[in-house]
């Protein structure tokens, strides 16, 4: 995307301007004071939607995140020409493969050059599947935690314009089900493990970025992975493979000398293809000559061994020195000589962003280079450079060889800040390419301000702040915002300093950070105030209230994760239930409306068996039992975590269900009569045989159910002439089906002292089989 060749000053730049919801606040951005920020209204809350991202069973591939793209290595590292397959990595796929289908997370470790990109791309490529919302893989090249989760996010929702606050984020991480491919991590330690806890359903594998990896602490979900090096073999296939021929005696020596020195790195063997190829080039080049000094001269006889074309190579190709392998470890200097004029223009611009390459629609208006594509694509094949997060960046080791040689290069970022302020403000360029492209925009603000231009920096920093705020990139956000309050100090413009303070403040609020949000504030109005700006120092005084009044709210609690995680995974979900005595563990990854479905519908069994056993009965006069009431409303209570169901009649009786993993219900109700004579009942479905009794406490008259406050029951007319069935010996019982008998009577059972009321003839209800017969105690 060229710039216009009229120019555009500063003064006629368009900022991105809008309004975005960041947890319970409406932000508008880039407002003429600065941003604004309100109680969000409620209308005004987005629904956030579930994005496809791939089902288990769609065979989806990997999905990327919003903005960067999927990571790419060099081209041996699974970005070749032809898609070469990865060499000696197979069996290193599988085995991630395998514990991610078991729903561990792993961090892969290995040294810069190692391949880390290319075996998380064919991981992702061959995990597709594995968890019910398929893959995502996200770039952590240069981003926070809070800006991963905010990706995550974006990967699984549909909410344009919202970043929740941490409790909302959690309660909506908490749902998603993936397989989450992160490259280049740079947070560690605590950070690292907040980001694991808010995707409690979701496998991680993670690289690390250089510099980080530390130790993880103990209790971690995390496991380390070492990716060494190839082996030798693979090494020498992979740069015969890129060379383009097989290679001869001498350079096999030298491969198996660099493979010594480098211990396998890969990236090291992609540069030395280069160097193979650029001396291949070289012998065709004296090929070339000597058939021209034929033709000019008249070609000399040769003699008849040499008439062969690949005889006469090989001896100039011998010719032809190898560089040494001290030479090779540090190979910039040498793929220099053998680039392309573009190519070489982009190579000094990225050094002097330190490291970071524009992408192609770029390069036309920044160094006049028509074909950004093939220079990019250039600078890949010979390992100086890799596409990583949406663009291109040098690889390891270029930067500090390249540096010292260039040094700071102000002629060539000269105009770079005017092309991206405009850049930016532009109605056709969208969030998600600002978003993979702020690591280039902070490399142009630190190149103009080490070139010594502060005011291309202010104009910069004021056009991509705004843009970077509506993107979500809040971490490339904040230090935009802390490089411009740097310059504007430097120069001592007062009103410049204060806007990007107010909206530090405006970032700290939205991320509940008051304490720093006060502090800038604060500086932002001692600055507007002192430059008599009268307007902006009321806009900064107005949200340093807000801050201060939200200081002294109580902090509202956040949503808490799941305390076990469910086997999302679908290898976990398609394990059978292996015994009754897992049951309690199992049920523990039901969902809360399975459990739910399951309590009640034991509570209707053990009500319609308790019917049942009333309406056989007759009008065989007994005491109540329990769960017989007809009449009145019941209430039905189920606790979701260990699949308890409850059902509270009108008179106080309680009916209880429980539910276990191993297909097994019971339901149980009890009741203690007025008159002080206990009774229980106990109905017993599917391959249960334990009765669970209900403890109840009798006071005068009343019967209370459990956790209730003591009130007294309706009346229940008691039989004039109850009659005890006769004792029965119910046989030996083993322990599991043992029962507590019931509670001595306190009362004359012939004589009941409970008011008379109507009530449902009891009976005792049927035996179930493979259950005691539990039976009314008889009277005295």
């Amino acid at each position: 995307m060229a710039q216009p060749s009229d120019g555009i000053g500063q003064e006629n730049l368009r900022v991105r301007s809008g309004d975005l919801v960041a947890g319970r606040y409406l932000v508008t951005v880039a407002g003429p004071d600065g941003s604004e920020v309100q109680p969000c209204p409620p209308h005004r809350y987005p629904e956030p939607r579930r994005r496809p991202v791939g089902g288990a069973g769609s065979g989806a591939g990997a999905a990327a995140g919003p903005g960067p793209m999927p990571a790419v290595g060099p081209v041996a590292l699974g970005a070749a020409p032809g898609d070469l397959p990865l060499l000696d990595r197979e069996g290193q796929v599988a085995q991630l493969v395998g514990m991610l289908s078991e729903g561990r997370s792993i961090r892969l470790l290995g040294d810069p050059g190692s391949g880390r990109s290319a075996l998380l791309a064919a991981v992702a490529e061959a995990a597709a599947g594995l968890a019910p919302d398929g893959v995502v893989q996200l770039s952590g090249y240069r981003r926070t935690a809070d800006d991963l989760l905010q990706d995550l996010f974006a990967a699984g929702y549909q909410a344009d314009g919202y970043r929740p606050d941490r409790a909302r984020l959690l309660e909506l991480l908490a749902r998603v089900g993936a397989v989450v491919v992160i490259d280049e991590v740079g947070p560690d330690g605590a950070e690292l493990e907040e980001l694991l806890a808010a995707a409690p359903e979701c496998a991680f594998l993670l690289s690390v970025a250089p510099g980080s990896g530390g130790a993880l602490p103990v209790g971690s979900r995390l496991e380390d992975q070492l990716l060494g090096g190839l082996s030798r073999e693979a090494c020498l296939a992979l740069l015969a493979r890129l060379t383009g021929r097989p290679l001869d005696e001498a350079e096999r020596s030298w491969a198996v000398d660099l493979w010594f020195e480098s211990q396998g790195l890969p990236l090291r063997f992609v540069q030395a293809a280069a160097l193979l190829r650029r001396r291949d080039a070289e012998v065709d080049a004296r090929l070339a000559a000597a058939e021209d000094r034929g033709t000019l001269f008249g070609r000399p006889a040769e003699p008849a061994g040499l008439t062969d074309p690949a005889i006469r190579e090989a001896e100039l190709r011998a010719t032809v020195a190898l560089p040494s392998v001290a030479e090779v470890a540090a190979p910039a200097q040498l793929l220099l000589e053998g680039l392309s004029d573009e190519a070489l223009a982009v190579l000094r611009l990225a050094v002097a962003f330190g490291g970071e390459c524009p992408t192609a629609p770029h390069l036309p208006a920044l160094i006049d280079v028509d074909h950004g594509e093939s220079a990019l694509r250039e600078l890949t094949e010979c390992g100086l450079a890799e596409s990583l997060g949406g663009h291109h960046r040098l690889t390891a080791g270029v930067l500090t060889a390249l540096a010292p040689r260039w040094g700071t290069d102000a002629q060539i970022t000269e105009g770079a800040a005017e092309h991206f302020a405009w850049w930016v403000g532009h109605a056709s360029v969208s969030g998600a390419q600002i978003a993979a492209e702020a690591e280039v925009l902070l490399g142009a603000l630190r190149a103009e301000r080490a070139a010594g231009r502060p005011d291309a920096v202010l104009g910069l920093a004021r056009s991509a702040a705004p843009a970077l705020a509506l993107a979500l990139r809040w971490g490339a956000w904040r230090q935009v915002l802390e490089l411009g309050a740097e310059q504007a100090r430097a120069l001592g413009s007062a009103r410049d300093e204060a806007w990007f303070r107010h909206e530090l403040g405006v970032l700290w609020l939205c991320q509940d950070q008051q304490e720093q949000a006060r502090t800038a504030l604060e500086a932002a109005g001692r600055l507007r105030s002192g430059a008599g700006d009268s307007r902006g120092m009321l806009a900064s005084r107005r949200l340093l209230t807000m801050s201060q009044r939200l200081e002294l709210e109580p902090a509202a609690s956040e949503a808490q994760t799941q305390a076990i995680r469910r086997p999302v995974i679908r290898a976990l979900a398609e394990r059978s239930w292996q015994s009754a005595s897992q049951s309690a563990s199992v049920l523990r990854g039901w969902s809360r409306r399975n459990v739910l479905v399951a309590a009640g519908g034991l509570v209707v069994l053990a009500v319609v068996g308790t019917t049942v056993g009333v309406l056989g009965a007759g009008s065989s006069p007994a005491p109540a039992p329990a769960g017989a009431t007809v009449g009145g409303d019941n209430g039905v209570s189920g606790n979701t975590m260990t699949g308890t169901g409850t059902a509270v009649s009108a008179g106080g009786a309680t009916a209880s269900a429980t539910a276990s993993g191993s297909a097994s219900a019971s339901a149980s109700a009890s009741t203690t009569a007025t008159a002080g004579t206990p009774a229980s009942a106990t109905a017993t479905a599917g391959r249960s045989h334990s009765a669970v009794p209900t403890t109840q406490q009798t006071t005068g008259g009343g019967t209370t159910a459990p956790g209730t406050p003591d009130q007294p029951a309706p009346p229940v007319a008691a039989p004039t002439t109850p009659s005890a069935p006769a004792p029965s010996d119910p046989g030996p019982a083993s322990p599991s089906h043992s029962v507590s008998p019931p509670p001595p009577p306190t009362q004359n059972p012939t004589t009941p002292s409970a008011p008379a009321s109507s009530a449902v003839p009891p009976t005792t209800p049927p035996p179930v089989s493979g259950s005691p017969t539990l039976k009314p105690a008889a009277a005295g």
